[in-house]
């Protein structure tokens, strides 16, 4: 599979618009942690390869552990994750998989742990990175080996 059109150089302006989304999350009050969380399960569930490898790396230099990277596919199977992590990854799921609705019970349940600002900082971190994996899916960027 080769790569495709490269969008910083195709439309420079709609990436830099992007980019400018992402800068703000940078200034949210989502931990590191938790926002590489957030990038590599929607990254996962969407299927984009450079996303998953690029994240997990940011990830295990940010401190995360291989066990719980690992883990994210099957979170809710694991004793892995703190009850904030589970609602941040439900919220991140059914975002990713907005065709299937976000569930009332999984916005109560974040909306129980979390303040308003915070819930939406978390819905708008997944919006991003979905839209980063449409972009990386449908350009056939690729991870590098190393």
């Amino acid at each position: 599979m080769s790569e495709r059109i490269k969008i910083p150089k195709a439309a420079p302006a709609a990436y830099k618009a992007m980019q400018a989304f992402e800068s703000y999350l940078e200034t949210t009050r989502i931990s590191p942690l938790h926002h590489e969380l957030i990038r590599i399960r929607a990254s996962q569930i969407n299927g984009c390869a450079y996303c998953v490898d690029k994240h997990s790396r940011d990830a295990r230099s940010r401190g995360e552990t291989e066990q719980r990277i690992y883990a994210l596919t099957v979170w809710r199977e694991t004793p892995f994750f703190t009850e904030e992590e589970q609602a941040i990854l439900a919220i991140v799921e059914e975002v990713t998989l907005i065709h299937q609705r976000l569930s009332d019970e999984t916005y109560a349940k974040a909306a129980a742990l979390f303040d308003e600002e915070y819930l939406a900082q978390i819905i708008m971190a997944a919006i991003i990175i979905n839209a980063w994996n449409r972009i990386g899916v449908s350009t056939h960027m690729q991870p590098a080996r190393v």
